[in-house]
C-alpha cells in the first residue's frame, strides 16, 4: 500500500472508532438526557435560523430575524399540510 492510501485506511478507522463511541454513549443516556439534548439541539437549530433569516434580510434587528423565522415555519406548516413534504416516504 502507498502511503496516501495508509492514511486514507487510518482516517477511516478513525472515523469509524468516534462513530462507535457515538453510539455506545448515545445508548446509555436515560430519555429525560435525550430529550434534554433534543432541546439543545433544537435551540441550536433556530438560532442559525435566526443568523440566516437576519443575514437574508440585511438587519440587525432581532425581532425582524425571528418573524423571519416564523414566517419560514409557517410555510413549512402550509407545504406539509397539503401533503408536499412529508418526514416519511409513503407506501405506493
Amino acid at each position: 500500500m502507498s502511503e496516501p492510501d495508509d492514511a486514507a485506511a487510518s482516517l477511516k478507522a478513525m472515523q469509524d472508532d468516534i462513530y462507535r463511541e457515538k453510539i455506545l454513549r448515545a445508548r446509555k443516556l436515560t430519555p429525560e438526557q435525550r430529550l434534554a439534548d433534543v432541546f439543545e439541539l433544537s435551540n441550536h437549530q433556530f438560532g442559525m435560523m435566526h443568523g440566516g433569516a437576519m443575514h437574508r434580510l440585511g438587519t440587525t434587528d432581532e425581532e425582524e430575524g425571528w418573524k423571519e423565522v416564523a414566517r419560514w415555519m409557517r410555510r413549512l406548516d402550509r407545504v406539509r399540510e397539503h401533503g408536499l413534504y412529508v418526514a416519511e416516504r409513503r407506501e405506493a
